[in-house]
């Protein structure tokens, strides 16, 4: 069984073309009951880097799994480097082979969106590496292929942490007048905490930051502070079909 965490569908594209080439299931960790044990089991792990660590519901999902599997491994996805992120999971759910693939980056609350060839070449590059990843988790080996980059440590325990502090709140979201209170951002939330009020998304406390809302929104309603009034969105299953 192949788990995924998705926010725009990066991880959720990249779980799902392991899948196909492993003979295998890709299942949205989100929302699930506490899984079956694994004994015996081929476990695959997908999700995104979010400031060079797995994100919350990650971490809190394999703390859940159980028994002894047959296999497991890690793909992150990231914009560049993945910092210690794969080791410190590993720390808490063993994965005998991790993997980094570079995707478009899709944190519109932070920075500006890459370009289209930016991002159409990241994804051709990442198309590139699936037969030979899904192959090596076939044939159970070993590999470690992530791009760490310099002062990974420090990245994924300090700044991450600073990140946790200071950088997840709700309160700079808000909706424009092109709402047209279709609920996409509440159904898709991962951690649930939009709530549609009189045919508007609210957002309550938590918040892991994934950008599904204000990049999914279909007349780019959403809005994070001043910042992304003159930022692109971004989907992945519009970069693919430009492709």
């Amino acid at each position: 069984m192949i788990y995924y965490f998705s926010g725009t569908g990066n991880s959720r594209w990249v779980a799902e073309q392991l899948a196909s080439r492993t003979s295998d299931v890709a299942q949205n960790l989100i929302g699930r009951p506490a899984p079956a044990p694994v004994d015996g089991e081929v476990v695959g792990i997908v999700f995104p880097i979010f400031t060079w660590a797995a994100p919350e519901p990650v971490v809190e999902f394999v703390k859940l799994l159980s028994g002894t599997p047959a296999f497991t491994y890690g793909v992150c996805t990231c914009g560049g480097e993945a910092g210690f992120a794969m080791q410190k999971l590993s720390q808490i759910f063993h994965l005998d082979s991790v993997y980094s693939v570079e995707m478009p980056n899709n944190w519109v609350m932070g920075s500006e969106l890459e370009s289209e060839a930016s991002i159409s070449a990241k994804i051709t590059n990442a198309q590139t590496r699936f037969n030979a990843i899904a192959a090596q988790i076939l044939n159970r080996q070993s590999v470690f292929e992530v791009q760490s980059g310099s002062l990974s440590w420090l990245k994924s325990n300090l700044l991450n942490r600073g990140f946790h502090f200071a950088a997840r709140s709700t309160k700079p979201f808000f909706v424009t007048s092109r709402c047209i209170s279709c609920g996409i951002c509440a159904r898709d939330c991962p951690a649930h905490t939009i709530t549609m009020v009189n045919g508007k998304p609210e957002w309550g406390n938590k918040c892991y930051q994934c950008t599904a809302c204000i990049n999914l929104c279909p007349t780019e309603a959403i809005e994070y502070g001043k910042g992304t009034a003159k930022r692109g969105r971004y989907d992945i299953e519009k970069a693919l079909s430009n492709q």
